[in-house]
């Protein structure tokens, strides 16, 4: 069995073809500057574009490349779970693979791992290359998780970051299925600090991030670490309630003294009700996505299914092997077998 690394890299792939090459290349750069060991691992999160087989190419040239392939896109926030579960690190490092988050921050983050920081999150001074809308979204997005949730989770950070491996451990044991890593990793404890950065522009291909997604992203975020969605509403009910009882006073009021030809007809009462109808309907739809969560949870299915592996130095299973051990390949057993683990 060969000796564990010092540093794993994991890295989410979804049809990034064009920046593979280059991303490799950047990370082994960065890397062999620390003078110490290391293995990057590429989860294939269901490419279509021919980045699995390069994927594979580039690991048969570099003992150190290793690629978990998924059985189909199960999503970016489950990739990373994945490549967590097996990486084999003292220290784990989450990053994408479309260059906009560089590698050469990662000597920077090792370092503030040396000195006794068990998570060093990547902050976001400047993103390049991003429209206003989506810089204005992203910002109000981070400062609204930042001021509801009950954890403190750093506002301009993604997912780029170094874990100790006693946080990896610890994540490894957290297995919902809507994940929010980033406040997964903060939920945790520990010390933890930031270091800033300037996230580039894309170098190829398009965002994985479409509007649709992010308010999925947004939802899973919000509904995994804050109730305030569900306790608004008492608050919104006693603002209906007084508001109910001034105006029925005003109307009244109104009626005695000019008649009852004031406020006539039925418009007032349909606005009214269609204004009541909205606040049911919006409540009904945040409680059930609240529900839908905790029966998605209670099925207990595997988070994700590997394919195929290529490259591992020892064909491990994630550490919570008996919840997801449906989840994983026969060839896994074979391999073991013959890496004498």
């Amino acid at each position: 069995m060969s000796a564990r690394p010092v540093y794993s890299i994991v890295a989410p792939v979804y049809n990034e073809a064009g920046n593979l090459q280059r991303f490799c290349d950047e990370v082994a750069l960065a890397l062999d500057s620390t003078g110490e060991s290391w293995e990057l691992l590429l989860v294939d999160d269901g490419s279509t574009d021919g980045s699995k087989e390069i994927m594979l190419q580039l690991a048969a040239a570099d003992s150190r490349l290793s690629v978990i392939g998924l059985a189909r896109n199960f999503g970016h926030q489950i990739a990373v779970t994945a490549g967590v579960d097996y990486a084999r690190g003292k220290a784990v490092i989450l990053i994408d693979a479309d260059l906009q988050d560089p590698p050469a921050v990662i000597p920077r983050l090792a370092d503030k791992w040396k000195e006794g920081f068990q998570v060093v999150y990547a902050v976001r001074s400047e993103r390049r290359g991003e429209s206003f809308w989506k810089r204005f979204t992203a910002k109000l997005f981070y400062r609204m998780i930042h001021r509801i949730t009950d954890i403190d989770i750093p506002v301009d950070t993604g997912d780029f970051r170094l874990m100790d491996e006693q946080v990896a451990q610890v994540l490894r044991q957290m297995r919902e299925h809507h994940r929010f890593v980033r406040g997964m990793t903060s939920w945790v404890g520990f010390k933890q600090t930031g270091v800033e950065y300037v996230r580039e522009q894309r170098a190829w291909g398009e965002t994985k991030y479409p509007l649709r997604k992010m308010i999925a992203f947004a939802l899973d975020a919000v509904t995994s670490f804050s109730f305030f969605p569900l306790q608004i509403m008492i608050y919104v009910s006693f603002i209906l309630a007084s508001a109910s009882l001034v105006v029925g006073a005003i109307v009244s009021f109104l009626r005695l003294a000019r008649g009852e030809e004031f406020f006539g007809g039925q418009a007032t009462t349909i606005i009214l009700l269609l204004l009541l109808s909205s606040f049911q309907l919006f409540f009904l739809f945040v409680i059930g996505q609240y529900v839908a969560r905790t029966y998605n949870e209670s099925r207990d299915r595997p988070l994700y299914v590997v394919a195929s592996t290529a490259g591992l130095r020892r064909a491990q299973a994630p550490t919570q092997r008996m919840q997801v051990s449906a989840a994983f390949p026969h060839q896994a057993e074979e391999e073991t077998r013959n890496d004498g683990v």
